[in-house]
């Protein structure tokens, strides 16, 4: 039986983003990639860290002095976590309505485009 992904804090999704992008990275690490985009303490991020090894989102390594860490569940899993978790509660389980809000409210590059008309393309080619 699969385990369905947890749904990380908005603090937690930052530090994940970080230790996919690396791969494993120690406290230290991680505390220095996010201060280059917002004001987070040392003690913040190793407090964040180790609730998240607690929740299951990250794996501690214990076998040296400094503790590595890697995210449990993979990027693409979380983001279908979320992006559900978002479609039920904001467009009521709506794909097409979350889709018109999303390309109504910016606009879209044309790879962007083309890559949402290989996708419909594809998705009409598997009903056939």
């Amino acid at each position: 039986m699969t385990r369905s992904p947890i749904r990380p804090s908005d603090g937690e999704l930052a530090i994940l983003r970080v230790l996919w992008d690396r791969g494993s990275a120690t406290v230290r690490d991680v505390h220095s990639e996010l201060s280059r985009s917002r004001d987070m303490g040392y003690t913040t991020v190793l407090k964040l860290m180790q609730i998240m090894v607690e929740k299951g989102l990250v794996t501690r390594d214990e076998t040296t002095r400094t503790h590595v860490y890697q995210a449990a569940q993979g990027e693409e899993p979380t983001q279908a976590c979320l992006l559900d978790d978002l479609l039920q509660k904001a467009f009521q389980g709506s794909a097409a309505s979350l889709v018109v809000r999303a390309l109504g409210s910016r606009r879209a590059t044309d790879g962007e485009l083309d890559e949402i008309q290989a996708l419909l393309a594809r998705l009409k080619e598997d009903r056939r």
